[in-house]
């Protein structure tokens, strides 16, 4: 037997299609639908967190990149970008506003005399590790009304979807939610 839930934005936009066009399977909307609005909502209260030492999800995002890369915090800008999953061009942009905040500096590239590296200044660093710290303490305040298990469980079948999604061969391949765990 299923739980009983108070309906959300989604059931009544799932209630419309029903309505409309009966003869069509919509049930795919539902969890693409609330994944979409958990996003937009998640990321308006990150965003807040965020604003508070003056940075923008990106911002957050490429410093807490380098930072986690451990010491020295630096990176080419080549695993940036592809570990930020931006263009090349986005990332040239990004990081010259960084660098202009004084939060990174391009260094060259000791391996490689025609390539650089984009390393943490020490502003950058003390900054990531004051935001990253008031960023957990954001997540953990949106989640706790979760109870563990129910955590445990939301955070193993978003990880069976982003499997699918990130195989080679598609989200076509089936994955069953009931047994693989």
């Amino acid at each position: 037997m299923a739980t009983q839930r108070p309906p959300d934005a989604v059931d009544a936009i799932l209630d419309q299609w029903h309505r409309e066009r009966p003869d069509l399977d919509v049930s795919p909307m539902g969890p693409i639908g609330r994944i979409k609005r958990c996003t937009a909502l998640l990321e308006r209260r990150l965003d807040e967190t965020f604003a508070e030492f003056g940075l923008s999800f990106w911002e957050f995002d490429m410093l807490a990149t380098l930072r986690r890369s451990g010491a020295p915090y630096c990176l080419a800008p080549t695993t940036l970008f592809s570990t930020l999953m931006v263009t090349s061009g986005t990332m040239t942009h990004r990081m010259g506003k960084l660098e202009a905040s004084g939060w990174i500096e391009r260094l060259p590239n000791p391996a490689d005399a025609r390539s650089s590296l984009v390393q943490l200044t020490p502003a950058g660093l003390a900054l990531i590790d004051r935001a990253v710290e008031a960023h957990v303490a954001n997540e953990h305040r949106i989640l706790a009304p979760l109870k563990a298990a129910d955590l445990a469980a939301l955070d193993a079948r978003l990880s069976l979807l982003l499997a699918a999604l990130e195989s080679p061969a598609g989200p076509q391949q089936h994955v069953d939610m009931r047994t693989a765990q």
